[in-house]
């Protein structure tokens, strides 16, 4: 299947490291949606690099796939999802385009940043300056059971004729495990993340995509 049609489905991230400084909620308390929030922005808004290891999942359409892989994430504006299984499937930004590519495909995509219209596009906030308030409309906040985490859900702006509701799973620190994404169509993917390491020394020329000798790059925008 094109990778692109399969990266529209898909759509950051994030790390599962305390915020130094930070009082706890107490016992039993529930924090306002504001309040975690906040959390989520102070924990990301002092991140410069990230790296985690994370499995994706999607249902819809008919589809049923899981894969997986290792995000790296560098301020300001760069993103790369590298993915195991399947082998050779890479979307990366590199701060001025995005380019999606799987091996053995005939053609590299290629997108300018700023027009990317992915379901990763509603937290590629988390590589500049997090306000998350201002990023959601109708943020709603739930505990998630016993596991200690919150569900942070909205309608992400600018996302209303894609996607019905985004959920994030958080811990009472402000840092992200999981996202879930509800389309409007029905389909739903799931990201959780695991080993996150925060501030991890990366290079900005990881960031560098080089189409492979003899495949094309196509300007254009993925196919629906």
């Amino acid at each position: 299947m094109n990778p692109c049609k399969l990266l529209r489905r898909g759509g950051l991230i994030l790390a599962a490291a305390l915020i130094s400084g930070l009082p706890s909620f107490g016992q039993g308390s529930l924090p306002s949606a504001h309040d975690l929030a906040q959390r989520v922005d102070r924990h990301y808004n002092q991140l410069r690099s990230l790296k985690a290891g994370f499995t994706e999942s999607y249902e819809g359409l008919g589809i049923k796939r899981t894969e997986s892989g290792t995000l790296l994430l560098l301020k300001p504006g760069r993103m790369k999802w590298d993915y195991s299984s399947p082998p050779g499937k890479l979307f990366l930004l590199d701060g001025k385009y995005a380019w999606f590519y799987s091996s053995g495909d005939s053609q590299v995509q290629r997108i300018p940043a700023k027009e990317l219209d992915d379901l990763r596009s509603p937290l590629r906030f988390l590589l500049g300056r997090t306000e998350l308030e201002k990023e959601m409309d109708n943020l709603t906040l739930l505990p998630a059971g016993s596991s200690g985490l919150f569900t942070l859900s909205g309608q992400p702006r600018g996302q209303e004729r894609r996607v019905a509701r985004l959920t994030l799973a958080v811990t009472a620190e402000g840092a992200i495990t999981g996202i879930e994404i509800e389309e409007t169509d029905g389909a739903l993917t799931r990201f959780t993340f695991t080993g996150e390491a925060d501030n991890t020394p990366v290079s900005p020329e990881t960031f560098h995509f080089t189409p492979p000798a003899g495949i094309p790059v196509v300007d254009a925008l993925p196919p629906v």
